[in-house]
This record gives C-alpha cells, structure tokens and sequence, in this order.
C-alpha cells in the first residue's frame, strides 16, 4: 500500500513525542542531527524520492504536512514506503513544531546512511567525469548554489575537504532545490589529501582564482576535469594555487572577485562545454 493511501496522522500538541525529530529545526540546523536531514518544500520532497529510488542512502523517516497540502503531495508521498508516517498539523500547530513560519508547509525528516566515502566515490567516477572540488566553504547559501550549479552542468561528484560546512543542513538543501540530494559527495580530509588523490586517478585539476594563469575560456578538454573553489573571500589558499593550474574569469576592474557559487556556474559551464557534457 502507498504511504498516501495511509490516514495521516494528526499532530495538536507541537510537544508530541512521534514528531521530536522536526522541533525547533530552524535554531537547531546547525547542532547535528546523527545523520539525519530536513527536506523542505515540494520539489525538495520530490528530489528525496528520486534519491530514494536512485538507492543513494538518503530514506525518510517521517513527514510533517500543513492540513492544506496533502492533497497536494499525495502523488509524491506514494513514492515513499508505505510505513513512513504522515504528520498533519494546523498552521498555529506547525509553526510551533518548527520554530518559525515555514510558508511551504511540507518537512521531511530524512537520513543519510550507507554512503561511500570519499576515496571510494572518486574510484567509482566513470572514465569521462567533471568534478566541482571545494574548500573552507563556510556559507550554506553559497554550498546550496555549488549544488544547484553541479546538477545544472552535469558534475558527477562534488567533493569538499573537512574545513567546508555540511552540505545537509536544511538551508543548503533548501537552496540547492534538492541538488544536495542527487548530486553524489563526500566531505572529509584536507583539501591537499583531496588533491593528490584526483592527480592519481588522472584528473586535470584547475583552481579557479582572479588571478590565474589562463583564462576560462582556455581550459583545454580532458576526460577528467576537477574544478577547485575556494572559501569566500580569500579563494584557495597560495600552497593549494602553487600545486595546480589556475584559471581565471575576466571581468572589468573594479571588483575583487565574484562570489564562489557565481564563478563556479560560470566555470562549470565552460568546462561543460568543453568536453561535449552540455
């Protein structure tokens, strides 16, 4: 049986033990939750349900849907198994759950388990591969838009070493559309291990910087291309641009650079085309 032919189960006390995993999400995003995710919205929930059924470790633990929408979602939710409950809640009731007026009333409590790390993601990338790699990404907005970015131009992996913030948090999904869901990652090590090891499985490897070496548009094709961004700000490190090619994006003068996820669209984009991935 779907989980939406299931009767949903009403929610009147935002104290209620069966809903613990969904309170106060918005002041908790950044404690860890053992694994465990929100998804919110609907096309976020469609991206958790494709992941589901992609078999990427990603399963839902339980939903929680404002009254008004789950006719809405009722199609999305018969993707799930049928023994994931189905919370509803009045609009006063769910706020109250979440901490704050979500808008979209549709929360997922998902979790993430049973996934590859790092060197064994990089081993299982087919011969032909793009890989956007980051390092001391801080702000989850801009780790949402690396996301949405990688799916955009077809990035196999997205690899981050262990300075960079976690891409799970509900904000970086949330802003991501769901990217973080289907796009595979890993985030351990330091950005030098990282490095090394896509040189050893023959990766070009070109760091993005104002001040690069060659521009964008002369990144030559490769059937490996990893691209390595830097935290806001001060970019990738001086040792980290000595050990590798540099590329850069012209603009007018004026400006320090372009914000992390806006140049990696537009290096995404030219490398994509590049090698025929677009």
């Amino acid at each position: 049986m779907a989980a939406s032919a299931l009767s949903p189960i009403r929610i009147d006390d935002p104290a209620d033990p069966r809903i613990a995993g969904l309170v106060s999400i918005k002041e908790r995003d950044l404690t860890g939750r053992e694994g465990r995710f929100i998804a919110e919205g609907t096309v976020v929930l469609r991206m958790l349900a494709a992941a589901h059924h992609a078999g990427r470790g990603l399963v839902a633990e339980a939903f929680l849907l404002l009254e008004s929408r789950v006719a809405g979602v009722e199609a999305i939710l018969a993707e799930f198994p049928a023994d994931v409950p189905v919370y509803v809640a009045a609009a006063p009731v769910f706020d109250a759950i979440a901490g704050f007026n979500m808008h979209r009333g549709v929360l997922a409590l998902g979790r993430r388990d049973g996934v590859s790390g790092r060197d064994t993601l990089i081993a299982s990338l087919p011969t032909s591969s793009l890989v956007l790699a980051a390092c001391g990404i801080s702000n989850h907005d801009n780790m949402g838009s690396l996301f949405r970015n990688a799916a955009a131009f077809g990035v196999d992996a997205v690899l981050m070493d262990e300075t960079s913030c976690d891409p799970m948090y509900r904000k970086a999904i949330r802003v991501s559309v769901g990217s973080v869901l289907t796009v595979p990652f890993a985030r351990e090590g330091s950005a030098a291990s990282l490095i090394e090891r896509l040189r050893e499985e023959g990766f070009a490897i070109w760091g993005l910087s104002p001040a690069g070496e060659t521009d964008i548009g002369g990144i030559p094709p490769a059937g490996r291309t990893a691209l390595l961004v830097g935290t806001e700000g001060e970019g990738l490190p001086a040792s980290i641009l000595k050990s590798i090619r540099t590329a850069r994006i012209r603009q007018r003068p004026g400006l320090d650079s372009l914000n992390v996820s806006m140049a990696a669209g537009i290096a995404l984009h030219q490398v994509a085309l590049i090698n025929d991935r677009i």
